[in-house]
């Protein structure tokens, strides 16, 4: 029995690499094309166009007074040109409601609206007395959680395409202009979502919600998620588009056809990982209905948003996430090894099942064992060193790739020491790889257990940089 599981764990530990260097090989390919392919897009044509689509900007909000304003003011100065910003006032218990109402002259309206998507009751609709904020709708509504407020944003608009984000993000001032590119372009498949690359604004100088400079955060667990999401959407999101398996647009920044969202169902309020479980009923409904479809990627950095500073909302967030994970493969493992799917259930929903859910716990197992054979004096020290060494080499490999792709492409971070500091703690994150163990243990043990909700976040909001005297 021993050897049997010492062997299973070196084997999915074999296939996890494996999988992780196929996946950016897929990724430079399809980043390559994309680079050269947009290189003469002329994106400017898409604003002066009057036959731009109409876009709604669904934003929920739920205790965000720190960053609202700024944040509504990036919202209202994006650069295009046929769109409107829906702020959804979750029934916060701060002074998010007060603080927007003041500060953009809001009063209540008369506004016709059917409730398409279940959702909690929508209390008022508010607009500004000031023309120039004509692109804004307030809703206040009663708590229901994310999800629901995203309901209720949807049930508002009237736009054909939506674009839902979070509250707390920072946008991109050109971001609307590229997601909206794949679903104008021709093509035999009707374009559903499309997401792109998300970042992190920890230690950025933010002043008036736009970003002065781009920094790199300055503790050490925001600059730990810099590398782990610059390998998850550079190297990941990208080859699953190419491979026609993308199943997750993240829910800080992605665009939807309105109308098939609505058909779908809408964003699920059973889930706390509303985003993945969206797209993947969403593509589950298009092929059970025989319909051509595609859900697309950008590599493009997008929005920015900010991360947790400290261990304990590390925690929290790391926990949903894979409460999400779980509640989501759960509601549609109908989709597994299903040809009906094509490569999503063939393919992309396997490996989400076994290397993204259940390798952490195979992981923990793998660690517990270790530490018995430690205990016994049974372990094999130079074959346990080797592995090590192997395990770790793999690891900074990844994440030297990654930066590397960043830095050749899109290059935020513009001062060699910021880049040399992700180098370091490239270095030093595989130290960190059990406690991502066991947060993801603890989540599947929230799941199981039926803990729901999202929890309390903790906010430090945007704020510049101060100047050392």
């Amino acid at each position: 029995m021993a050897y049997f599981f010492a062997n299973i764990i070196f084997i999915l530990t074999l296939v996890i690499f494996a999988s992780y260097i196929l996946l950016g090989i897929f990724s430079a390919i399809s980043l390559r094309k994309y680079l050269r392919k947009n290189s003469y897009v002329n994106y400017n044509s898409l604003v002066l166009s009057p036959l731009s689509p109409r876009i709604s900007i669904i934003a929920p909000a739920f205790n965000e007074s720190k960053s609202i304003i700024d944040n509504v003011r990036t919202l209202l100065s994006l650069y295009y040109n046929n769109y409107e910003v829906i702020l959804v006032n979750d029934g916060s218990t701060d002074d998010t409601f007060q603080k927007i109402k003041e500060a953009y002259d809001l009063v209540k309206v008369n506004y016709y609206f059917d409730y398409r998507i279940p959702c909690e009751r929508i209390k008022g609709v508010y607009r500004s007395n000031n023309p120039s904020y004509n692109r804004l709708t307030f809703i206040d509504k009663n708590n229901g959680g994310k999800a629901d407020s995203l309901n209720a944003g949807i049930n508002i608009s009237r736009s054909g395409l939506i674009v839902t984000i979070d509250a707390d993000s920072v946008i991109e001032s050109d971001s609307i202009l590229k997601l909206v590119k794949p679903f104008l372009e021709e093509k035999d498949k009707k374009v559903i979502g499309t997401g792109g690359v998300i970042r992190i604004v920890n230690s950025c100088d933010v002043e008036r919600g736009h970003i002065r400079q781009i920094n790199l955060p300055d503790k050490y667990l925001p600059r730990l998620q810099v590398l782990e999401y610059t390998r998850a959407f550079l190297l990941g999101r990208m080859a699953w588009s190419h491979l026609d398996g993308l199943m997750l647009i993240s829910g800080a920044m992605g665009m939807f056809d309105r109308e098939t969202v609505i058909r779908a169902g809408g964003y699920s309020t059973k889930t706390v990982g509303e985003d993945m479980e969206l797209v993947l009923r969403m593509r589950r409904f298009k092929s059970d209905e025989k319909e051509k479809y595609e859900v697309t990627y950008i590599p493009d950095p997008l929005c920015w948003t900010e991360v947790p500073s400290d261990l304990r909302s590390l925690r929290k967030q790391r926990t949903r996430w894979t409460r999400g994970l779980f509640e989501s493969l759960w509601a549609h493992r109908k989709m597994l090894f299903n040809k009906k799917y094509g490569r999503l259930g063939l393919l992309s929903f396997p490996y989400w099942l076994f290397l993204e859910w259940l390798s952490p716990l195979v992981a923990f197992a793998g660690i517990v064992y270790t530490i018995f054979l430690a205990f016994t004096h049974s372990l094999n020290v130079p074959f346990f060193l080797l592995l090590f060494l192997f395990v770790y080499t793999v690891a900074i490999s990844l994440s030297t790739w990654a930066v590397l792709f960043e830095e050749i492409t899109f290059h935020k971070y513009r001062r060699k020491r910021d880049v040399l500091r992700l180098l370091a703690t490239a270095l030093t994150e595989p130290f960190f790889y059990p406690v991502h163990t066991y947060f993801a243990v603890r989540g599947n043990i929230e799941a199981i257990r039926g803990k729901k909700g999202w929890g309390k976040a903790k906010r430090n909001g945007f704020e510049p940089k101060k100047k050392k005297k």
